[in-house]
């Protein structure tokens, strides 16, 4: 059993910055590939990026691609979005999500443990 914590939401103004953090249990962190999701009111959840076990291999959401950053310090049981730039369409609530198969997928079917979400606003 995997139990993962997100912190780091917030309200922003368009262009701000946030950085948000996942928190794993267990000792087996560095095994997983692991991914953040958001969603939106009345949306379905979508795949923001993902990055591999080791950290050497990360995929981007077209839409974050160039102001977000996925990173993971696996001595820590961490992971960490940074998210420059901010939109106002970049409200949601952000998941952290643990896929134990490593699968090379955008679809959050392929992730086994999720956390409990964290809400971003970006204002204008």
């Amino acid at each position: 059993q995997v139990q993962l914590v997100e912190s780091g939401g917030g309200s922003v103004q368009v262009g701000d910055s946030l950085r948000l953090s996942c928190a794993a249990s267990g000792r087996t962190f560095s095994t997983y590939v692991m991914g953040w999701f958001r969603q939106a009111p009345g949306k379905e959840r979508e795949f923001v990026g993902r990055i591999s076990q080791s950290g050497a291999n990360r995929a981007y959401a077209e839409s974050v691609k160039g102001r977000f950053t996925i990173s993971r310090d696996n001595a820590k049981n961490t992971m960490y979005l940074q998210m420059n730039s901010l939109k106002s369409e970049d409200t949601a609530v952000y998941y952290c999500a643990a896929d134990i198969a490593g699968d090379i997928t955008t679809s959050p079917m392929a992730y086994d443990y999720w956390g409990q979400g964290t809400q971003v606003t970006v204002s204008s």
